[in-house]
């Protein structure tokens, strides 16, 4: 008896009941018969019950097999009809399992619910199944980088709901499918915004059907196919698009006229066909950074004029056009400029880059031409300057000129450096990280499809990379210590790859979970790099080096077991069994307290209780959810004032007639509840006149809600982008800078403990009716408790562009991150302009520019216009400066937010302000008021109707 009921214990020791976990029959026959095509399957795939024994990549809802992530496994076999019987099936991503082969069943249409189908980097062939089409609620649909072959199915055009659309990279064929009467086409995809077709054999024409104004892409790659005739003049009736790339195809004719309607596009590419015509003018798509019009027949021109009017371009490529003229030195003078490519053209008299050229110009490339003269300036330039094959490299003593030999190509050595550690000697295939810690890291290659910049020497870009992609990691909770990019590069298609290293948090390696969940970030597109690297996909190499887990083995029966336990069974087997009872029953009742604490961490503030944790909301009440409802009009739409990724704000009314604004999280974004308890503890510490002050909140019935005081005139943000109708002035945006400063000097030097806010940005300082600044949103603020004065050590968060360089290398966070980020916020007062847009870093941009001997230090053509440039702006020069000094790469060299404070408020007073005043001036005095109501910052409504404003949601790493 003893020794029957052991294994049952042990059951309920190590999980769930079996009652709970038996998984549905039919979905078990399944996944037999994949383990039955597959090698290298989990080794913990082992009994009868995948959903209560945990098995490795899958998931399981209520007995049913609801998710697969198997990616990098290095699984090896075909993918059997088997998987047809998963009609739960949600989640199937194999990416990155070059051994998986042969063809897709048809059996794959029966998988109904299936949302992702994710088969990145396999080994596929033949044709994709015209059932694919069957799957109407696919969102994600990403089979590139196999052997596919055949044409595309035209049943995709069925898939009303899909949003990612990618089958790069294979053999496919044949024409692109529209609709054709009662016939599928891509055409009907009016919600996709991706088409990613480039790197196949596609032929025939590009159906003008094929696009069409209510569509919402907004990248189209069909680049390296075999298309042909002209690019439809409807391309340019999709406004949204972003990234258009056709280049290297046999496509003739004119370009459409209209593609300049086209003002979001960044990325243009339509070299490498045989377009003839004029060139296209593209004046007005000013967001444009990448144009490639190279290797076409277009009709011999004078150089554009309109080009040098595309301020934001960092690569213009126009070989073999048939250009002609001088190239004109107002060119070289666009800030982002990086490389100018014009070879093989007629091109000639003299080449004047001038003095006022763009900072980043790195390259231009004028071989072939007809160039006589090369207009140099003293002291020489640090540019590529390549004349090879014209006029004055032809005459007597030129060949010495380093412009008159071509040069060796140059490779950026990229590496992501140490953090401020020695790489020590790894044993085996062992990496040192970042981190100099020796272990076997994921890699693989990032492929970015269309990046906006050319320059690979910009180590800023890479890194910016790193950090968002680390900061990606660590949201979503992945055991990453740190990760390394390398060896970035072009390719012959144009485009750019880096070698990525990703390093594991706990031991040496990553176990299979970890593999599975890193692959699922990338193959996925759950992380979004910055915007500037574009459209990207990820090929891992196979993970071979897994942490050693404890694989459960069958409990067998043994003759020789069973007559020793049967002799000890008697009294021995009681004992046993009441202690393991015991030691159950102990587990379960932790589980379930830890559970009560999870689902209601608020379960121990009792409203009926002086406890210690109650006294920390005097201040505040706990509303009820009914409460809330009745003074918000059950969450009406008039009372809607705003909305975000957190959720919603509301309007409301408390008994007393005091206005509140009302933040409810919606579902999938709300916070843990213990993180939620701990955003309102915080809260409730800190009382300023510069903070958003906490009414009170509310935690129930699954719902979370915090209760703000009411702000009218919303985000800083919000009135330097002039959307809420608010002019700052250079004098209200020094009071602005005052009060966002006290407010920080407060949480570092006189709360107790201190808090860091970890989060200062242009949306998270509000305006109140006077337009004083009030620091808002505290959902990353982390508490220096006792003996962490001097720094705690924690995972980096933050908004790129404001976040401390030093911090995100060392994760050593300090009050100096804060004072970093305030000094963004100061050049982002003086500039209007985002920290990081177009590729350009605002901090570098002011640094590179600065010159002290001019006037207003030469900064007059990034300050915004709005502050009063043609007026006096007194103390500017030392706003600049102190700005600068905030964000010093070294935290020690940068001042306290004190020293902020007293410096700002001596700016004031040399500009003949009263710093110590608060601002008599409501928003109402303004003369935009006079000429109307402004629009509210979060609604499109007339202002008048409500003249409130509220702190937007937090807005997570980018």
């Amino acid at each position: 008896m003893g020794v029957q009921v052991l294994p049952i214990l042990l059951v309920f020791l190590l999980g769930d009941s079996i009652g709970d976990a038996a998984t549905n029959p039919y979905d078990f026959g399944a996944i037999k018969g994949l383990m039955s095509d597959w090698q290298n399957t989990p080794p913990n795939w082992v009994g009868t019950d995948p959903c209560g024994g945990d098995w490795d990549g899958i998931v399981c809802t209520n007995s049913r097999i609801t998710s697969i992530t198997l990616s990098s496994m290095g699984l090896t076999g075909s993918l059997p009809g088997d998987i047809g019987q998963l009609s739960e099936l949600q989640i199937l991503d194999l990416s990155y399992n070059r051994g998986l082969t042969g063809s897709l069943p048809t059996q794959i249409g029966n998988l109904m619910k299936l949302t992702n189908l994710i088969l990145v980097g396999c080994g596929f062939s033949g044709r994709i199944p015209d059932s694919i089409g069957s799957l109407q609620n696919l969102v994600f649909l990403s089979l590139n980088s196999n052997g596919f072959s055949g044409q595309i199915p035209p049943t995709i055009g069925n898939l009303s709901r899909l949003y990612w659309l990618d089958l790069a990279d294979n053999q496919l064929t044949g024409s692109i499918p529209v609709s054709k009467g009662s016939e599928f086409g891509l055409d009907m995809l009016l919600h996709t915004k991706h088409f990613h077709f480039g790197q196949n054999q596609l032929s025939g024409t590009i159906p003008s059907q094929l696009f069409s104004s209510g569509m919402h892409l907004i990248h189209v790659i069909f680049d390296n196919n075999r298309l042909t005739g002209s690019i439809p003049p409807t391309l340019g009736l999709v406004q949204s698009l972003e990234v258009v790339r056709f280049d290297r195809n046999s496509l003739d004719g004119a370009v459409p006229a209209n593609l300049n309607n086209l003002t979001s596009v960044q990325e243009l590419l339509i070299s490498n066909n045989r377009l003839t015509g004029p060139l296209p003018n593209l004046a007005g798509m000013n967001a444009l950074n990448y144009l490639d019009m190279s290797n076409n027949t277009f009709d011999a021109t004078d150089f554009p004029t309109w080009i040098p009017t595309l301020q934001s371009l960092t690569t213009l490529i126009l070989e073999r056009t048939q250009v002609r003229g001088g190239p004109p030195v107002i060119l070289f003078s666009i800030f982002s400029l990086q490389r100018v490519v014009l070879r093989h053209n007629q091109l000639n008299g003299t080449l004047d880059i001038g003095t006022n050229r763009g900072n980043q110009l790195q390259l231009i490339d004028l071989q072939t031409n007809f160039i006589d003269n090369f207009k140099q300036r003293a002291g020489g330039y640090s540019i590529e300057v390549i004349l090879v094959d014209n006029p004055i490299c032809l005459e007597t003593g030129a060949a010495g000129q380093s412009y008159c030999t071509i040069p060796q190509t140059n490779t950026s050595s990229y590496s992501t450096p140490p953090n401020s550690c020695i790489p020590p000697v790894c044993n085996s295939n062992q990496t040192s990280s970042p981190n100099c810690i020796c272990s076997y890291p994921y890699t693989g290659t990032l492929v970015f499809r269309a990046p906006s910049f050319s320059g690979l020497g910009n180590l800023t870009y890479f890194d910016s990379l790193a950090s968002s992609m680390m900061i990606s990691f660590q949201f979503y909770q992945l055991p990453v210590d740190s990760i390394s990019l390398s060896d970035p590069r072009k390719d012959s298609y144009d485009y750019l790859l880096l070698n990525l290293a990703v390093f594991p948090s706990e031991g040496v390696s990553f176990n299979r979970m970890s593999i599975y969940s890193i692959g699922f970030v990338l193959s996925n597109q759950t992380y979004k790099p910055p915007h500037l690297f574009g459209p990207f996909y990820f090929i891992a190499d196979q993970y071979t080096n897994f942490a050693e887990v404890q694989v459960p083995t069958t409990l067998k029966k043994s003759s020789n077991i069973g007559v020793i336990v049967g002799a000890a069974a008697g009294g021995f087997a009681l004992l046993l069994l009441l202690a393991l009872v015991g030691v159950y029953a102990f587990r379960q009742k932790k589980r379930a307290e830890k559970a009560a604490e999870q689902s209601n961490p608020f379960v121990n503030w009792d409203p009926k209780k002086s406890t210690s944790e109650i006294l920390q909301l005097r201040g505040a009440r706990w509303f009820s959810l009914e409460e809330l409802k009745k003074h918000t009009n059950n969450f009406s739409e008039a009372n809607e004032i705003g909305s975000g990724g957190y959720g919603k704000v509301y309007r409301g009314t408390l008994p007393t007639g005091t206005l509140v604004a009302i933040k409810r999280a919606q579902q999938g974004s709300m916070q843990g509840g213990i993180e939620f308890k701990n955003e309102i503890e915080l809260l409730l510490r800190v009382h300023h006149k510069n903070l958003v002050s906490l009414v009170g909140f509310c935690f129930e019935q699954g719902e979370q809600l915090l209760v703000y005081e009411f702000l009218p005139n919303g985000t800083l943000k919000e009135s330097l982008s002039g959307k809420s109708g608010i002019r700052l002035d250079w004098a209200r945006r020094l009071k602005v800078a005052i009060g966002a400063a006290r407010g920080l000097a407060y949480l570092h030097e006189l709360a107790n403990p201190p808090i860091i806010h970890r989060d200062i940005k242009s949306t998270n300082i509000l305006l109140d009716d006077h337009l004083n600044a009030r620091v808002a949103d505290f959902g990353l603020s982390k508490l220096l408790r006792e003996g962490e004065r001097g720094h705690v050590t924690t995972q980096v968060k933050g908004t790129m562009g404001y976040l401390d360089p030093e911090y995100y290398m060392t994760q050593q966070l300090t009050e100096k991150s804060d004072v970093y980020s305030f000094g963004v916020l100061m050049l982002e007062l003086l500039t209007a302009r985002t920290p990081i847009e177009q590729g350009r870093y605002i901090v570098r941009e002011v640094r590179v520019l600065m010159n002290k001997d001019k006037d207003l230090y030469n900064l007059q053509g990034i300050l915004d216009p709005a502050i009063g440039l043609g007026t006096s702006l007194k103390g500017l020069e030392r706003f600049v400066e102190l700005a600068m000094r905030c964000v010093e790469e070294s935290g020690a060299d940068r001042p306290t937010m004190g020293e902020v404070v007293k410096e700002i408020e001596n700016i004031m007073v040399f500009a003949g302000l009263n710093s110590k005043a608060e601002s008599a001036t409501t928003s109402a005095s303004y003369e935009e008021a006079s000429k109307g109501y402004a629009t509210h910052p979060y609604h499109n409504e007339d202002f008048s109707k409500y003249s409130g404003g509220f702190p937007p949601s937090r807005i997570e790493p980018q």
